[in-house]
């Protein structure tokens, strides 16, 4: 009986010897690398990953704040809860705190988001979605010291493209934004005067790639989300068709507070950069670091042949041939460039505008305009946005 007891103690003694053993190595484990540990451990055991810093000791102050990684995510992407995993442990092997998680909503698709990871201390501020919310977090960051990353989740991701980000490689991507080179970028501003109460607010609007009126606007207005989904980028295509025979629009371009000049045109584009999917480059002099926004008018007459004549000189421009002006005269289509820091388009009628991607309703007055340097970006080691 009494050695019954004994052994009894002494497994009970050895079975929480075991037990702590086990909770200390897990918690070790888990402060190294949290996916090592199931989640439901991780949440159990109060796992933390570790934030040692230069000399081993815990990370305090300025150099703790300056450690943190916030993500803004668009939670209806495909694929953001394997995302999430993946970030938690790049953070966790570069002894980076748990990253902070923030979905987007409805109502804010991101730009309230990103001023609560920066008032809490975010040394870097990712956008995890697509055009939208990468334009909504850098309305948050333009003009702050903050860095930002994107991981492009979207249909066209447009910013990404121009920034040559590796698209389809998550593993480059977090890499990027979580040890990448900075650079500063421009963003552009668009001001709209509405015609009638009834087309919405008057207001400025961020955009990182191009804002525009007409065709373009009316395209990105039209483009059904189903075939968004199943064909990505191409569903652009199938709702311009709709408009080839839309009026062409009369209107007055001023670039830099000069002289208006009378035009009539197809569509106008504001452009910070001039790549577009499927390798097309609309504005192949545009850059995002030249402190200018390039304005192009595009014009076709003529039905499909001018429409045919206007594709093929978006093509060869991008290849680098240029029309005389000669050609220019005898063509049914143009393109015609200017470069400044404002420009102020005045429209007969109301027009469609867009944003990289977002339609703003239709609008009588536009002003662009361009920051210079305003925003702070993760780009890949060795590359020039």
């Amino acid at each position: 009986m009494v050695w019954a007891i004994v052994i009894s103690v002494v497994a009970l003694v050895l079975a929480l010897v075991a037990l702590s053993l086990t909770v200390t190595i897990a918690r070790h484990l888990g402060r190294r690398d949290p996916l090592a540990v199931p989640r439901f451990w991780r949440r159990t055991l109060r796992i933390e990953p570790a934030v040692p810093g230069p000399a081993g000791g815990a990370l305090t102050g300025e150099a703790e704040r300056r450690s943190k990684v916030a993500f803004i995510v668009n939670p209806t992407k495909d694929g953001t809860a394997e995302l999430r995993e993946r970030a938690m442990r790049a953070c966790a092997i570069r002894y980076l705190p748990e990253p902070m998680w923030i979905h987007t909503t409805e109502a804010d698709p991101g730009t309230g988001q990103a001023r609560d990871a920066i008032h809490a201390g975010a040394d870097v501020v990712v956008a995890v979605g697509g055009d939208g919310t990468v334009r909504a977090v850098a309305e948050a960051l333009a003009g702050e010291d903050v860095a930002m990353g994107i991981i492009p989740l979207g249909t066209g991701n447009l910013f990404a493209r121009n920034l040559d980000l590796p698209l389809t490689d998550t593993g480059a991507l977090l890499r990027t934004v979580l040890e990448g080179a900075e650079a500063r970028v421009d963003v552009g501003w668009l001001d709209i005067e509405r015609a009638f109460p009834g087309h919405g607010e008057d207001g400025s609007h961020l955009f990182l790639v191009m804002a525009g009126a007409g065709i373009d606007a009316e395209m990105v207005a039209g483009a059904d989300p189903v075939l968004k989904k199943r064909l990505g980028w191409l569903a652009y295509f199938f709702a311009a068709v709709e408009h080839l025979g839309d009026k062409r629009i009369k209107a007055t371009v001023a670039v830099d507070e000069g002289e208006a000049v009378a035009t009539e045109m197809r569509t106008v584009l504001l452009a910070n950069a001039g790549k577009l999917p499927g390798g097309l480059q609309l504005i192949p002099d545009a850059s995002v670091s030249d402190g200018e926004l390039d304005i192009a008018t595009l014009d076709a007459r003529g039905g499909l042949v001018g429409w045919t004549e206007l594709f093929g000189s978006v093509v060869a421009q991008g290849a680098g041939i240029k029309q005389s002006e000669l050609l220019r005269t005898w063509r049914t289509s143009r393109i015609d460039h200017k470069r400044g820091r404002t420009v102020t388009i005045e429209m007969e009628g109301p027009q469609r505008v867009q944003v990289d991607g977002e339609s703003l309703g239709r609008a009588q007055r536009i002003h662009g305009r361009i920051q210079p340097g305003a925003l702070l970006i993760r780009v890949p080691v060795g590359t020039t946005p």
